[in-house]
């Protein structure tokens, strides 16, 4: 029952998060303040009222269209909250699976609540950068710095609670993982710059930029968070999709293939990239062990 009520606080929680997120991301590239003024359309700036305000409940009423002027409201806003709403729910049903706190000690409360707390805002950072990239082509230094030092931060804090956890493994003797997370993760924000080696060639072959620092300090910021392993699944898994993208934009070209244009169109490495990363942070372990499993490791 707890593990239920908890998956729906957190959801509930999150379409609220996603709604104020719609705010920054239609604030933030104009430079404009995230606290005032209060709620409006963009077109004739309608104050909304408080209850078009309601996170997906208010875009549905309104049939995605502004009450006064009836200028359309973009899918955006209902995607972002229902992409933070689930994947926050998604994350409180794992972090409450009572398997994996199976003692009463204190310390497993407090590491969930750590490990949930953590995966919200990374989350929501993620969502964040993938959209402003998509929108904007920016993954702005503002988020993606903070948000490596907030991974190495949760990364710690959960390494400093399990040192209180033994886990023992397969021959029965106690070790402690205490520093272990610490290390993946400080390995993973180095290896990170191994993309600026990617970047430099790209530059050196086709004579312009491929990739923006901004994806290179993103996959620090997943590395951070991730570790070294996850980062790298959440690098093939962005890659691979961006592949696929561009692969359906070529096959469907929206101009004709002698201007050329087609090899001028840039996408959007980080939204992919933070895809990616959701991906490997719910399910990177068990595709990550069955990868292993399957190459014969």
């Amino acid at each position: 029952m707890i593990r239920i009520l908890g998956t729906v606080f957190a959801g509930l929680l999150g379409l609220a998060f996603g709604s104020f997120l719609n705010v920054c991301l239609s604030r933030w590239p104009a430079g404009e303040s995230v606290v005032s003024p209060r709620s409006h359309c963009r077109h004739c700036n309608h104050t909304l009222a408080w209850w078009e305000n309601i996170p997906l409940v208010g875009w549905l009423v309104l049939r995605g269209r502004c009450r006064s002027c009836r200028s359309s409201i973009g899918w955006r806003y209902p995607l972002v909250e229902l992409a933070v709403g689930a994947l926050w729910a998604i994350s409180a049903w794992q972090v409450l699976d009572p398997s994996l706190y199976p003692d009463s000690l204190p310390v497993f409360y407090y590491d969930a609540v750590a490990h949930a707390v953590g995966n919200f805002t990374f989350f929501w950072l993620l969502v964040a950068l993938a959209m402003l990239d998509a929108d904007n082509l920016w993954l702005p230094d503002w988020i993606t710095l903070p948000g490596i030092a907030l991974g190495f931060f949760f990364i710690v804090l959960r390494a400093t609670l399990s040192a209180a956890m033994p886990i023992i493994d397969k021959s029965g003797s106690m070790k402690y993982a205490a520093g272990h997370a610490a290390l993946g993760s400080i390995l993973g924000i180095l290896a990170a710059a191994l993309i600026l080696l990617i970047r430099w060639l790209y530059r050196l072959i086709r004579h312009r930029e491929g990739i923006g620092l901004g994806d290179v300090k993103l996959m620090a910021m997943l590395a951070a968070w991730l570790g070294l392993p996850g980062a790298l699944l959440a690098f093939v898994l962005g890659v691979v999709l961006g592949a696929a993208v561009a692969l359906v934009l070529l096959a469907i070209p929206s101009e004709p293939a002698s201007t050329g244009a087609w090899a001028l169109k840039k996408l959007p490495l980080g939204t992919f990239l933070c895809i990616g990363g959701i991906v490997s942070a719910l399910w990177g372990q068990p595709i990550i062990s069955a990868y292993l499993h399957w190459a014969g490791f």
